[in-house]
């Protein structure tokens, strides 16, 4: 920790012999001399310290957390009975969950101390990463399979859902190459190809699982990223195109997700099996009417309505709190988007493309997670497993958005921080004149 607490000009020129004497021995080593020089020309990222002091998006905090509690309390409503009758304890979810929310502002913390050129500079390690994920998760005997699909690995007392935080570790990676390959895409075909290859064989890997829902996700939002960062209509449309009709022969050619899209079509021709989940979902939003029956006084989530703690949470908030209620929901999530896509283009306007392509693709992922959810709930989209973000039951995914949130936060402070570096700057030349 000394060499940490050394300015850069000091660890330029403090001579070998000025080490203390534990270091010098050490040193010896030819690898550990080398780590001494490197600490030379950059700055230690968290735990070393902090230059300036931290500067918080209250907005975006603000939204956040009111998501975070407010999901906390629904979720207590919607899990209740199911965990009485399943576990013999009516908190037993809300405590899991809360467990998460510890783990996940724990880590979104620690992502405020790491500068975003730490990120920028690790993309292919979380490439290799995500990558790794998928394809232990698929080894038998090392994945945990539940209902069919074998999408977790065991971590203790936490089952990994791969696929949240295999999209985040993406992201970073393809904001990375947006940054260093931005005239090849705009002007090349292959500029475009070489992340849409990576993408397709992790959506492929996804599809083995099979986790259908996380691929179309995953896709949409790196195509989001590629869209903003300038790729050619032409090469866009082509892939886009090509994607909508694999993933419709895809729902086509499957048996189960033929019957989940014939039953979203029309889920009252059979509601007690094909359409059930619907039916159940349509009746507890159309319980709630303009002001909702209460909290805690719904009805569906008596083991009526399935995944009540999960997938339809919104099902169980609707009837509760009403349409007054759901649009207030609604516009906490669109109040959150629009902060954080405004951080994006605050970030691109500086020049920080970085971090305006990393934030567009975190908008991106959460406001379509969320409009999939509510429009599975609301019998607009075709059931798929997908959380409702800081709202329903979902540990990875609960971590996974809270350190996504971390790192908006991050690109929030080193803004502030350069802006005024920018203007004290400024003012100091004029005082010169």
């Amino acid at each position: 920790m000394w060499l940490f607490q050394l300015s850069d000009k000091q660890r330029r020129s403090a001579p070998a012999e000025s080490l203390p004497v534990w270091v010098s021995v050490l040193c010896t080593e030819t690898w550990l001399m080398r780590v001494y020089k490197m600490g030379s020309s950059i700055t230690m990222p968290f735990p070393a310290r902090l230059r300036t002091p931290m500067q918080i998006d209250p907005v975006l905090l603000v939204i956040a957390v009111a998501l975070l509690f407010g999901g906390m309390v629904i979720l207590a409503s919607a899990s209740i009975s199911i965990a009485d009758n399943a576990e013999n304890d009516p908190f037993y979810y809300v405590g899991r969950q809360a467990i998460a929310a510890l783990l996940g502002g724990a880590a979104g913390f620690a992502c405020l101390f790491i500068p975003m050129r730490v990120w920028n500079n690790v993309g292919l390690l979380m490439l290799l990463l995500a990558l790794a994920l998928l394809l232990v998760v698929l080894v038998p005997g090392i994945g945990h399979t539940v209902n069919g699909s074998t999408r977790w690995l065991r971590i203790g007392a936490i089952n990994l859902q791969v696929s949240e935080p295999v999209r985040l570790c993406l992201m970073i990676y393809l904001a990375g190459y947006l940054v260093r390959h931005n005239r090849s895409l705009r002007d090349e075909f292959k500029g475009f190809l070489r992340p849409m290859l990576v993408l397709t064989l992790a959506c492929g890997l996804l599809l083995a699982e099979p986790d259908f829902g996380a691929a179309i996700v995953l896709l949409a939002t790196a195509l989001a990223m590629l869209f903003v960062a300038g790729a050619r209509f032409r090469d866009f449309f082509i892939f886009f195109s090509a994607a909508v009709i694999g993933m419709v022969v895809l729902a086509i050619t499957s048996p189960y997700r033929l019957e989940r899209l014939t039953g979203f079509l029309d889920p009252w021709s059979d509601p007690y099996h094909s359409g059930f989940q619907l039916t159940q979902s349509l009746i507890a939003i159309g319980s709630g009417e303009w002001l909702g029956v209460g909290l805690g006084n719904g009805v569906q989530k008596l083991f009526y309505l399935p995944e009540a703690h999960t997938d339809f949470i919104f099902a169980v908030f609707a009837e509760e709190f009403g349409l007054l209620g759901t649009l207030v929901l609604i516009a906490l999530f669109l109040a959150l988007l629009w902060r954080i896509f405004m951080l994006g283009i605050r970030a691109a306007n500086v020049e920080r493309f970085f971090e305006a392509y990393l934030a567009i693709g975190i908008g991106a992922w959460l406001g379509l997670q969320a409009f999939i959810n509510v429009g599975v709930n609301m019998g607009l989209l075709p059931t798929k497993g997908l959380t409702l973000p800081l709202i329903s039951y979902g540990r990875s995914s609960l971590i996974v958005t809270m350190v996504s949130i971390g790192l908006l936060l991050r690109i929030h402070h080193e803004l502030v921080t350069e802006g005024r570096m920018a203007n004290a700057t400024k003012k100091r030349k004029r005082g010169r004149r």
